[in-house]
């Protein structure tokens, strides 16, 4: 039999269980290594990512009374969750779908957390039970084909006025987001003959090349040949310092415009027209034109044709046109009477 001091020794070799890393390092290590290296997500996820935790913490120091750093796996609780984004919605006065996001990118940390800290499985478990808020999703708003060349042809002569011109009718040519809007780089736009086409970067990093009419192709040119200066590195559409415009800028230049055709189209000033709702637009007078569902997931750059599937529940002139192939039954409904059989069975229970 082993000694003493051999099994001593032994014991010693032994390797000893690790403590479980701390909050801080977990943390640390979601931002810098998980989300940016194995999942390799996008700028603008990690960015939205880090907003919902600058929030969440510093809602729990203040309601908990520790610093994000003294804060540990056990003390994120359903109710601390809750009460977070019961915050949200009443004091910022976020959207259902905001709140939701926020809550997404919790929970992502905390399946994240469930692998390294093995001694919070419990805790971690709970805080993952706070489900998702359920919405209705509202119809969304979208311009006629007059309306929208309205707004297209309202912006005047000047510099300002010719970006916006070309902003707009990009806007509504292509179905794109914002984002990939103020995106576009001058050596992006491909003007040749029979391929003119804009290549867009959508979200997740996917690409996806969209082609031009003829008319958006002149303006482009003209565009183009207004500002020599511009290089294939050059922001298509700049603001007056040259560096791309912002997502807040576009929506400001649509506001004006949308206000001035108001003057020729009264109907929208019922209508609330933010760049998105052009994206609406183009999808829905390409679904109305008999374009396959299919390719305006495509064009918009949808990952699922199911997405684009609202814009059918949408319309209500392709329903009315469905309805209109049926026959209006003109047979009245006569009334049910059951067989003497059926009676006196019903009579006897």
């Amino acid at each position: 039999s082993a000694s003493p001091i051999s099994r001593e020794i032994a014991m010693s070799k032994v390797k000893q269980p690790k403590s479980p890393p701390s909050f801080a390092a977990l943390v640390q290590t979601y931002f810098a290594e998980y989300l940016t290296q194995q999942r390799a997500l996008s700028p603008q996820t990690i960015a939205a990512y880090r907003d919902a935790f600058l929030l969440f913490l510093n809602f729990a120091e203040l309601h908990q009374g520790k610093s994000p750093a003294a804060m540990a796996l056990v003390d994120i609780t359903p109710a601390l969750i809750m009460a977070f984004l019961d915050h949200l919605e009443r004091q910022r006065h976020n959207s259902v779908r905001s709140r939701n996001a926020r809550l997404t990118a919790l929970r992502s940390f905390l399946k994240f957390a469930a692998h390294r800290d093995e001694s919070s499985l419990g805790a971690i478990e709970r805080a993952l039970g706070v489900p998702v808020k359920r919405f209705e999703r509202p119809m969304f708003e979208y311009l006629s084909r007059e309306e929208m060349l309205g707004v297209i042809d309202m912006p005047d002569g000047t510099w300002v006025g010719q970006r916006d011109h070309v902003l707009f009718l990009l806007l509504y040519n292509t179905g794109a987001r914002v984002s990939e809007i103020i995106g576009v780089k001058v050596g992006e736009v491909v003007l040749d003959e029979g391929a003119a086409c804009v290549h867009l970067h959508g979200k997740g990093r996917k690409q996806r090349s969209v082609p031009l009419w003829n008319a958006t192709i002149k303006t482009l040119r003209a565009w183009l040949k207004l500002n020599p200066q511009f290089d294939a590195t050059s922001p298509l559409l700049p603001a007056r310092n040259g560096v791309a415009m912002s997502r807040s800028a576009v929506a400001k230049r649509l506001s004006v415009a949308v206000h001035a055709a108001a003057t020729n189209y009264p109907s929208l000033t019922k209508k609330r027209v933010s760049p998105h709702t052009i994206r609406h637009t183009t999808a829905m007078h390409l679904l109305q034109a008999g374009v396959d569902i299919s390719v305006i997931a495509l064009w918009l750059g949808h990952e699922s044709p199911v997405t684009t599937h609202c814009y059918v529940e949408a319309d209500l002139t392709m329903k009315e046109r469905a309805l209109a192939r049926l026959h209006e039954p003109d047979a009245k409904i006569q009334r049910y009477r059951a067989p003497d059989s059926l009676i006196d069975f019903l009579k006897t229970l």
